[in-house]
């Protein structure tokens, strides 16, 4: 009902104004749908992922387990929250200048800029799914004689999964972010590129229709970590 909404709103406003500042669905919908267009768009894409799946996968392989560590270790917290705190309200588009030193303006780069915006997202809320575990739940677990690995793999960790989920919700959007943030800074490449070309052309009709594509990308990264809550979170979702 809501895309209807705003597709009503959309088509309503193109009418009242120039096409070339506002094309109507039907222009981007054919545009998108363009074969031509649609073969550079999904040859884009294709590089596009390659830097999200490596800055998402460093982020996640690091915040993680570190998030954990953090959060289970109360002078690990007060070591360290101060600074993530201070360093997470810096905008990473602040730390670009240095990335451009320190990894030119390519593949490196722009790995590195959508870690940089995903990393503290997944790492706090890691570190409050850790601080979340009950002390009962473990006095439990050590009253039956766990040892320490056999808490943290059969109570921390479970306890763990819906924050780790909610971590994969919020990050993968902000690398999403990262990635087209990146590709528009950094040497203009892949889905950024086409989306300053057609800028550049006055093609808002390919410029809407890479930002459709970007949503769409959005909307099947949230559906699959829907799809992995279900099947491994069961116990947990709520309908």
């Amino acid at each position: 009902m809501s895309v209807i909404v705003v597709l009503a709103l959309w088509q309503w406003g193109s009418s009242h104004v120039s096409g070339m500042l506002l094309p109507s669905p039907v222009e981007v919908i054919g545009k998108f749908l363009d074969p031509s267009w649609l073969a550079r768009l999904m040859s884009a894409l294709g590089q596009s992922l390659i830097q999200l799946a490596l800055g998402f996968g460093l982020t996640l392989a690091l915040a993680v387990p570190l998030g954990i560590v953090i959060g289970r270790s109360k002078l690990m917290r007060q070591m360290f929250e101060p600074l993530i705190t201070a360093i997470y309200a810096i905008p990473p588009v602040a730390f670009v200048p240095f990335l451009v030193v320190w990894f030119g303006l390519f593949l490196e780069a722009r790995v590195a800029l959508v870690f940089l915006m995903s990393f503290f997202d997944v790492l706090i809320v890691m570190i409050a799914g850790a601080r979340d575990v009950r002390r009962s739940l473990i006095d439990v677990g050590r009253s039956f004689g766990a040892r320490n690995g056999q808490r943290l793999r059969l109570i921390v960790l479970p306890a763990l999964m819906p924050f780790f989920v909610a971590a994969l919700r919020v990050g993968s959007a902000r690398a999403i972010n990262g990635m087209i943030t990146a590709e528009l800074l950094f040497a203009a490449v892949n889905l950024g590129g086409l989306m300053k070309r057609s800028t550049q052309q006055f093609d808002t009709a390919a410029l809407l229709s890479v930002v459709l594509l970007i949503c769409l990308l959005g909307l099947v990264a949230q559906s699959l970590i829907a799809m992995f809550e279900r099947r491994i979170l069961h116990w947990h979702v709520r309908k």
